[in-house]
């Protein structure tokens, strides 16, 4: 039986493409601040009563939803629904405008769409 030596690439020494394991990423991969500004978008969307405030938001036939049609289908105090709505205004999800006493929030265009397209890869059937 004869052995054969296989090729060892030196300590430092760049790898060659087939010699790799595993096959490289084909997309670009997210930077820090990124990945941060997705994580905070993500978070926001991870709560059932938000979820149901965006789809209160997003059903409105007028494009804009007033605060005080949002607090009654979630039955929740008003200061618990300000706090969902300053968490999906911050991640920039919705926009609020204050006219007068009442405060109005749309979805901010896009938003969503640029979100969901994070979760897709590539070439990869939606």
């Amino acid at each position: 039986m004869t052995r054969v030596a296989l090729p060892v690439p030196a300590v430092g020494a760049p790898v060659q493409d087939e010699e790799r394991c595993c096959v490289a990423p084909g997309g670009v991969p997210l930077t820090e601040a990124e990945a941060v500004g997705l994580s905070a978008k993500f978070k926001a969307l991870a709560d059932p009563k938000r979820l149901t405030i965006l789809s209160i938001v997003a059903a409105s036939g007028a494009g804009e939803t007033c605060v005080c049609d949002i607090q009654e289908p979630l039955d929740l105090s008003q200061p618990t629904v300000s706090h969902h709505l300053k968490i999906l205004v911050d991640a920039g999800l919705l926009a609020r405008e204050k006219r007068g006493v009442w405060a109005y929030y749309s979805l901010v265009p896009g938003a969503l769409e640029a979100l969901a397209a994070t979760l897709v890869r590539p070439g990869a059937p939606a």
